[in-house]
């Protein structure tokens, strides 16, 4: 028991300050881990990652924004607007078969990875006037939906939203993909708990690893230059769906 919380505890870890670093909360990461390394379903590897994610991205919020400020009147607009979606989509998330939602979700990494393939092609072709601050419940909108639907998400489709149509800085749009994700992995995480699709005693300690471990992240992605930045997003991407590849292999 000891040695599996210390396990847990390093695996938080690792993954709070991947998430703070890319604006995620780790929990992309964290749900093909707890299936390949500890043999769970999709609903359950996702419900525990968000047991994690949600004290990660609170934190990470914070932090992104004593860094890089914005307003936190967008900040809520975005927020608040995702749970409008995030509810439904987490309800449909626990009642599919879990073989289906782990299909669904290696073919949103794999969509995810397209994009950033075809990012540079995509930047050229780019509108020079940025969208009206109108605009922004959409963002909420569709990052709750992702964030209901796999229980992440939200932040990795927000961001390049918030840059290309917004044209916020990366930073500043990791922060503010952070508030969408705050709301929403409340809302799910309940939604999750109540289904029971939850490993307590796994996601706790892997929460405490997360929450030592973000700021330090957060301070590597302001750091970092803006490129760099996007490739190492794009890289995380590539990482993660051939983990879910290899498992649905093996399965």
């Amino acid at each position: 028991m000891l040695w599996q919380m210390l396990e847990a505890l390093a695996l938080g870890g690792t993954l709070g300050a991947l998430g703070g670093l890319l604006g995620i909360g780790g929990g992309i990461l964290a749900i093909p881990v707890l299936v390949m390394l500890y043999g769970m379903n999709q609903a359950l590897a996702q419900g525990t990652a968000l047991v994690m994610m949600t004290p990660n991205v609170l934190v990470g919020f914070w932090r992104y924004r004593q860094r890089n400020p914005f307003p936190l009147r967008t900040a809520a607009m975005i927020g608040l607007t995702s749970v409008i979606s995030t509810y439904p989509a987490a309800r449909l998330a626990v009642s599919m078969d879990a073989a289906l939602l782990k299909q669904c979700f290696a073919v949103f990494l794999v969509l995810l990875a397209a994009y950033f393939l075809l990012d540079g092609k995509l930047r050229q072709s780019q509108a020079t006037e940025p969208w009206p601050e109108r605009l922004l419940p959409i963002v909420g909108v569709v990052g709750g939906l992702f964030a209901g639907l796999f229980s992440v998400g939200a932040g990795i489709v927000a961001a390049p939203l918030l840059v290309k149509g917004f044209g916020k800085k990366q930073a500043v749009a990791q922060g503010l993909a952070l508030a969408l994700v705050v709301p929403g992995a409340l809302v799910a995480l309940s939604t999750y708990a109540r289904a029971g699709h939850i490993d307590w005693q796994l996601g706790l300690p892997m929460a405490a690893g997360g929450i030592c471990t973000v700021s330090w992240g957060v301070a590597w992605a302001h750091r970092l230059p803006e490129t760099r930045l996007k490739q190492l997003f794009a890289l995380m991407l590539a990482v993660t769906a051939m983990l879910m590849f290899r498992q649905h292999g093996q399965g």
